[in-house]
């Protein structure tokens, strides 16, 4: 996997979210802790052309795939 070409605000934005860092921190804090057994595309509060996306990007090993994993590592966090 390559080094990501994207930032991590950039991500939500792809998402079509909020990508300013009070609005990234608020969805954060909102959405967890997602639980263990709940995979990132599966989580309830995704429109489904967002868990596509997510799913297909990080299944792909694609541009987005680190910033993928590091939206999963954040929701999964509570801290």
């Amino acid at each position: 996997m390559e080094k990501p070409n994207h930032r991590f605000n950039e991500l939500f934005a792809q998402l079509g979210l909020p990508n300013d860092a009070d609005s990234i921190r608020d969805f954060l804090k909102s959405h967890a802790p997602l639980a263990p057994e709940i995979g990132l595309a599966d989580a309830p509060f995704w429109h489904p052309a967002q868990a596509e996306m997510l799913c297909e990007e990080r299944c792909a090993d694609a541009d987005w795939a680190e910033l993928v994993d590091q939206l999963d590592a954040s929701l999964r966090y509570r801290g």
